[in-house]
């Protein structure tokens, strides 16, 4: 007899194919394009996506110093450390930390993003964040990204 399968697949680290992108960041709204990055990191623009599976692409933002912000986030948003210890919580505005390390913004959101556990933090490390317009990663042949 012969039947037709309609079995679901799942992806896997063989069946995998990873590919490279490069977004610019400039004048884009940093939740809009945090968002659609934690997509493509997940798989989620993929057809074979699995939920448990780490099936996303690589991802290089260059610019990350001219994102945007909508409304008065730029002096309201508060960023915080806390080391543990009592007093030990620092506070700092989105304008004054993209400043002083303007990728941080980013990798933050993104991250904030994506499944907090080990396969979230999997996912995260195929996050490439920098301030300039130069990136380490032409060897990749990275494809340009437009949202």
């Amino acid at each position: 007899m012969n039947t037709l399968s309609f079995r679901t697949k799942s992806a896997n680290e063989a069946t995998v194919k990873r590919d490279w992108y490069v977004v610019d960041a400039t004048n884009m709204t940093l939740g809009r394009m945090a968002a659609r990055i934690a997509a493509i990191l997940r798989g989620k623009n993929k057809p074979y996506y699995t939920p448990h599976t780490d099936c996303g692409d690589y991802v290089i933002v260059i610019n990350a110093d001219k994102i945007v912000l909508t409304g008065n986030k730029m002096n309201d948003k508060e960023y915080e450390n806390y080391s543990g210890y009592p007093g030990g919580r620092k506070v700092e505005i989105a304008k004054d930390l993209l400043r002083r390390r303007p990728i941080v913004l980013t990798e933050r959101a993104v991250k904030g993003m994506l499944p907090k556990n080990r396969l979230g933090r999997a996912m995260y490390k195929k996050l490439f964040v920098y301030a300039g317009a130069e990136h380490p990663h032409a060897a990749q042949k990275p494809q340009s990204l437009t949202f």
